[in-house]
């Protein structure tokens, strides 16, 4: 069954593509049924930039686990590098 569950967040920073590197605009974050991982449910986060077409795009499938680790570390970097500045 389809979740449904989509969030999307303005953003600003880099992608690497097929064509190189791009500008990012946007984050859409869903959970739902994956495209390529082998699981019933992922954590889906798809890194845009609609206005340079499709091919600006880098997407990533997580099982759960996996996407709360990545959560917990991009925190511990993100409080590790404001000791820094």
């Amino acid at each position: 069954m389809c979740t449904m569950i989509v969030k999307k967040a303005q953003i600003s920073g880099s992608g690497k593509g097929t064509q190189g590197w791009f500008k990012l605009s946007q984050v859409n974050v869903s959970y739902d049924h994956p495209f390529h991982a082998p699981l019933d449910h992922a954590l889906n986060i798809d890194f845009v930039n609609e206005g340079e077409g499709p091919g600006a795009r880098v997407a990533v499938e997580l099982d759960a686990e996996s996407a709360r680790r990545l959560v917990r570390s991009i925190e511990a970097a993100l409080d590790q590098g404001k000791e820094y500045h």
